[in-house]
């Protein structure tokens, strides 16, 4: 039986949610896709996912060892790791989901589809990379004998919280990257810096609570999911500051809302200026 296709003025606008559910099949495609040409050709495959967190690691593991920053009672590699796995997947979800729309053009200026489609299923691969990650630490804990706490299964928690910061982050460089193309070179410099402006290779509790500038420094959202998947992985001295954490909620929050606003609101000029 033939379907028909009705176009109606105003219908993208009063189902476009129900047309993300429609397109899902494009979505699961394009995440696929992605997946295979990221690796396709290379002599390690799947395992670069792997190699990259594991030398930043041990890059930063220098940094941690001669500047004797503390570790909250934990062995060295698996503090600096317990961070690089939330912002090892941050920062390539915000660079992969920020440059999808552009080196999507060919589709998104030939065919109606909901565009958030493309940043959504670009995140989506970036998730394989943080499982396999995950994986590696697993084994890390286990090589040291280390027990994770009992809060471990608020994990998943975290990792929403993750998740909410890298697509909202990513809708916002995703839709301003399609009219100003500058921004090609200006997200590499901040997850760079990023690096060091979040609790990767230090403690929150070294930023002192007085004049709010722990509370400050939590209003960057990555503090909060630092801290928050280091108490559910290691625990002991890797306590959350609850202010600051939830202030690192409400700047998530804000993220998710105002970058599927502005992406909706900028959606409609994509094909022409793509």
């Amino acid at each position: 039986m033939s379907q028909r296709l009705i176009i109606e003025a105003g219908r993208t606008e009063r189902q476009y949610w129900r047309d993300l559910w429609r397109y899902r099949e494009l979505f699961y495609f394009l995440a696929w896709r992605d997946l295979l040409v990221r690796y396709k050709q290379t002599a390690v495959g799947v395992l670069w996912s792997l190699i990259r967190p594991v030398l930043t690691m041990l890059a930063l593991m220098l940094v941690v060892k001669f500047g004797k920053l503390p570790t909250g009672g934990v062995p060295g590699p698996l503090f600096v790791f317990a961070a690089m796995l939330p912002w090892q997947f941050f920062s390539t979800a915000l660079s992969e989901s920020g440059s999808s729309l552009v080196m999507n053009a060919n589709l998104v200026s030939k065919i109606y589809f909901p565009r958030l489609v493309v940043p959504a299923s670009s995140i989506m691969v970036c998730f394989v990379d943080f499982l396999i990650s995950a994986v590696f630490l697993a084994g890390l804990m286990l090589f040291y004998g280390f027990v994770p706490p009992i809060q471990i299964c608020l994990l998943p928690l975290m990792f929403l919280l993750a998740l909410g910061a890298s697509l909202g982050a990513g809708l916002w460089v995703a839709a301003l990257m399609v009219k100003y193309r500058d921004f090609r070179f200006i997200v590499p410099f901040v997850v760079q810096f990023g690096v060091y402006a979040s609790p990767v290779v230090l403690k929150t509790s070294i930023v002192p609570e007085s004049y709010g500038l722990r509370f400050i420094y939590s209003l960057n959202p990555m503090v909060g999911v630092i801290d928050g998947f280091r108490w559910c992985l290691l625990g002991g001295q890797n306590t959350i500051y609850w202010p600051g954490f939830g202030a690192s909620v409400l700047v998530v929050v804000f993220l998710v809302v105002t970058g599927i606003w502005y992406f909706r609101k900028t959606e409609r000029t994509f094909a022409d200026l793509i």
